[in-house]
């Protein structure tokens, strides 16, 4: 028998980690962020964080979203939206928000990482802050973190 599976998770109803985001989520689609499920915060969790990264961006790691404070009885984010409450980040692009993957051609398959962290506390950051803002206030706040990996090929 399957022992069950502990500890905080993230996944999405349209992808498993590892294997392709599926078009509509990226600059070839709609743009929007893809549908994401939390499962198993920890007991103290008084929020989460989510940072959508590409460690594979031609330019170094690029920042395609980031939220924080999204309130503890979240347990999905829909597309095209972020939980009531939530506050997002400046992304690298300069905008605030989700910027789906859009990777430039002949620069291969590159991965999505979605990494959700359980908070011990609400962060309380201005709309707009950076990822080192966002970073430095979690910094020893960090109860459990979550991945999922997505990918994306750019065009050969």
């Amino acid at each position: 028998m399957d022992e069950p599976i502990a500890g905080l998770q993230l996944i999405s109803p349209v992808f498993r980690d590892g294997e392709n985001i599926p078009v509509q989520y990226t600059c070839k689609g709609q743009n929007v962020n893809p549908p994401l499920n939390i499962m198993n915060a920890p007991a103290g969790t008084l929020s989460f964080a989510l940072i959508l990264h590409d460690p594979d961006a031609v330019s170094g790691d690029f920042l395609h979203w980031l939220v924080w404070d999204i309130p503890p009885s979240t347990s999905s984010i829909l597309p095209n939206s972020v939980p009531v409450g939530a506050v997002q980040g400046s992304n690298d692009n300069g905008k605030i928000g989700y910027t789906g993957p859009c990777p430039p051609k002949g620069t291969g398959v590159h991965r999505y990482i979605f990494e959700l962290y359980a908070l011990d506390k609400t962060l309380d950051l201005d709309r707009g802050a950076s990822r080192e803002d966002v970073e430095k206030a979690m910094a020893g706040h960090v109860l459990e973190e979550a991945v999922l990996t997505g990918l994306f090929p750019a065009e050969s």
